[in-house]
């Protein structure tokens, strides 16, 4: 396993495990830089959305790589706004063009919306059929949502987003995912940087000479899961990429399933009708 190393989709295509977040990256220099130091590190995987506000710098970081285009895997999603079938089409056109593609790599709906998300879907089947892009998936969908799609569609979502990090280890919705070959990203695997003053962290970290983030992802990796870890500091996204040289203990990732809290430190997508 490495940087460059691919977990097959439901689909036949194929995505890096370790990608680059750019949640919260400002438009502009800062965006730029960060995408530029990603790609000097190895990244490839690059993910986005258009609620990122982002997508016209990540376009212009992806330009100025000199990386081909059959290099990248390019993730964006489709916010909750401009779900329904025409607006999705719409929107997908306008980051399209915002990032300077002719497709996408993977496009997901953003959230379960409620009453519009089956329309959405039909949207994101005409956009892959058309070739706008190559995999379409969701991004925290429960199962109960799951259930919905799959009973009125003969599409299979081939990733499903989710947060899940070992305070939010999700379990049912992993093995419901699983038991329908669909793959799961993990985001939010650093836990926003927050709440890794946990002993079992650090002393994991120490034991193998590591920071608390690089075990983080080890540990995502390690759960056969595709981890999108971010940072805006160069040092940071180059130490995020080095976490191919050793491997966590079925032990030690006992310790770190066992800090699960069931805690979302974002939205709760169950509450989500």
């Amino acid at each position: 396993m490495d940087i460059n190393s691919r977990i097959n989709l439901n689909d036949g295509n194929a995505i890096p495990g370790l990608g680059f977040g750019t949640y919260k990256l400002e438009e502009g220099r800062q965006s730029r830089h960060a995408l530029e130091a990603a790609f000097d590190a190895g990244y490839r995987h690059i993910d986005t959305a258009a609620i990122y506000g982002n997508e016209h710098s990540v376009g212009e970081a992806i330009a100025a790589s000199g990386l081909g285009r059959d290099e990248l895997f390019v993730t964006t999603k489709l916010w909750n706004d401009s779900q329904g079938y025409e607006s999705a089409l719409e929107a997908a056109s306008d980051s399209l063009k915002r990032l300077g593609l002719d497709y996408v790599d993977l496009y997901l709906i953003h959230w379960p919306m409620p009453s519009i998300r089956l329309e959405s879907w039909r949207a994101l089947e005409k956009l892959k059929a058309d070739g706008y892009c190559k995999s379409i998936g969701v991004s925290n969908f429960t199962e109960r949502h799951l259930d919905e799609l799959l009973a009125t569609s003969e599409t299979v979502p081939a990733i499903n987003q989710v947060e899940l990090h070992p305070l939010l280890v999700q379990d049912p919705i992993r093995r419901y995912c699983y038991s329908q070959n669909i793959a799961i990203e993990a985001y939010t695997p650093l836990m926003k940087g927050g709440r890794v003053d946990d002993d079992a962290i650090h002393r994991i970290a120490s034991d193998y000479g590591k920071t608390w983030s690089q075990i983080l992802i080890r540990w995502s990796l390690q759960h056969r899961l595709i981890c999108l870890p971010k940072s805006a500091t160069p040092e940071r996204i180059l130490e995020n990429s080095q976490v191919f040289d050793f491997e966590l203990s079925e032990e030690d990732m006992d310790a770190l399933d066992d800090l699960d809290q069931r805690l979302h430190l974002g939205w709760d997508p169950y509450e989500m009708a």
